[in-house]
């Protein structure tokens, strides 16, 4: 007998709490703005490096006002390790230059203006909203788009429809921790390659 969706992603919810009662936030930081550079370099780049990379950063620059005291070319050479240095350390430079001229040097806790940033998608504001304000959000990478489909969550259409699904089917409540959980999970025992379902602690119950 097939279960419901939502009997489904409870039983999810619960796994994923026994496992991971207490998901740490991944990206090092100490700010809200510290978290959105942190955000920012981590597309198309694991976490580990820009773990590496954000403390040669931040020890030179830590706030709006002093990041547009480095050059783009200073800034580039920094998160060169992280990918496409050039497109992120122009969208730092310049981002950092919005938050002084229009929000006093503050990241502000609104996904509009968070998205109005040069270089600040949906899934960034999302998880600075959850992750630096404790607003309920619902940030989708491609750890949880690719577990939601395997678990027959959703779809796997688009990111979007993926992020609209899980709203629908866990409480709000619950968003800002789940979508830590599910990707620590994801990384420990649902990779994308070489996926064992038999020893998978989700993958392994569901029907």
């Amino acid at each position: 007998m097939t279960i419901s969706k939502g009997l489904r992603a409870q039983k999810i919810a619960e796994i994923l709490e026994s496992l991971f009662p207490e998901p740490g936030i991944p990206l090092q930081h100490t700010s809200p703005y510290t978290l959105l550079i942190a955000v920012l370099l981590s597309a198309q780049c694991t976490d580990v490096c820009v773990n590496k990379v954000t403390p040669h950063l931040f020890v030179r620059a830590d706030t709006p006002e002093t990041m547009i005291l480095l050059s783009v070319a200073d800034i580039q050479e920094i998160v060169r390790p992280c990918g496409l240095s050039g497109r992120k350390a122009q969208a730092i430079w310049d981002l950092s230059q919005i938050l002084i001229e229009k929000f006093d040097g503050v990241v502000p806790a609104d996904f509009k203006h968070l998205e109005s940033l040069p270089g600040v998608g949906h899934k960034t504001a999302s998880v600075v909203m959850s992750q630096a304000f404790n607003i309920p959000a619902f940030p989708v990478d491609t750890h949880i788009h690719r577990c939601a489909e395997r678990w027959g969550l959703a779809s796997g259409k688009n990111v979007v429809d993926t992020e609209e699904t899980l709203k629908s089917l866990f409480p709000k409540e619950q968003w800002n921790k789940l979508h830590l959980q599910i990707i620590y999970f994801a990384r420990a025992f649902c990779p994308a390659r070489n996926h064992d379902a038999a020893a998978c602690p989700i993958c392994s119950i569901l029907k």
